[in-house]
């Protein structure tokens, strides 16, 4: 049975420049709408964060959605729950026992994989692997955890949050932001229009802007899995879909909602 490593912050708030805090976590449907795809193909999940820490849903993700759609993830949630409140540690895991490793987003990130070096090493060596790696919208920033003097991924081209969808006033108010940190350390930044659903594919790395980029990048990780150790040159898919069911080499474990990301309130809001 093929399966997915979810790795996901821990972080609850997100500090910003002038070193006060704002309350943060997972975007519930950049985890929700993934594990989904996953879960519907009969793949094991399992999830790790820094020091086997209880992950926490940025409740701004839930807030911001109709009624129906808050009760239905809120479920989801509660359905996974005792996964997700017993976590693997990221310190203990290993690369090779996952077909695909996945990096949900939320500002989380930023706090804590952006920084966390058990997290760069298993980056570094699925990098190295060939297999499949996809990150998703603020969780990009955990590749900045990677070497900056000598970044593996100098020339890769990828996605993450845009500096237009994180807003003039985050970005003021931000140590820094997912885009021009990529950009600084050299990738080859790609995005489309704020908001709309939109992944990069180079070797094994696939990226999605956005949250409802969130799926799309789940299934071109899960179709391609297994497949880009083989490809000697850069590929470069601006895609956004692609389903397709896969099997790998099984071993015991734990098993382990789509709306366009608002702009947040000011920080002073928070």
């Amino acid at each position: 049975m093929p399966s997915a490593l979810f790795v996901v912050t821990a972080a609850d708030k997100w500090t910003l420049a002038d070193g006060s805090a704002r309350p943060t976590g997972y975007w519930a449907e950049e985890l929700i709408a993934p594990h989904r795809v996953f879960k519907n193909a009969g793949w094991d999940i399992d999830f790790a964060t820094p020091n086997a820490k209880a992950p926490v849903v940025d409740e701004y993700s839930l807030e911001v959605l109709s009624e129906g759609d808050r009760a239905e993830q809120e479920n989801y949630l509660a359905e996974i729950g005792p996964d997700l409140e017993d976590p693997l540690n990221l310190a203990d895991v290993k690369e090779a026992d996952y077909d695909l490793v996945f990096y949900p987003g939320g500002h989380g990130p930023m706090e804590d994989l952006a920084y966390d070096q058990d997290s760069a090493k298993l980056l570094q060596e699925r990098i190295d692997s060939g297999r499949a790696l996809s990150l998703v919208c603020h969780a990009p920033a955990a590749l900045l955890a990677l070497d900056n003097d000598n970044w593996p991924l100098k020339g890769y081209t990828m996605t993450g949050f845009t500096n237009a969808e994180e807003g003039e006033e985050t970005i003021a108010a931000a140590k820094w932001v997912v885009e021009t940190r990529l950009r600084e350390l050299g990738a080859d930044f790609k995005q489309t229009d704020p908001m709309q659903p939109y992944v990069e594919v180079d070797r094994n790395l696939y990226t999605g802007q956005n949250p409802a980029s969130s799926a799309p990048a789940a299934r071109f990780g899960r179709l391609r899995r297994g497949r880009s150790r083989r490809l000697r040159r850069p590929h470069h898919q601006h895609r956004t879909a692609g389903p397709g069911p896969h099997r790998r080499q099984s071993r015991p474990r734990r098993r382990a909602g789509r709306r366009a990301k608002p702009a947040r309130p000011p920080p002073s809001a928070h």
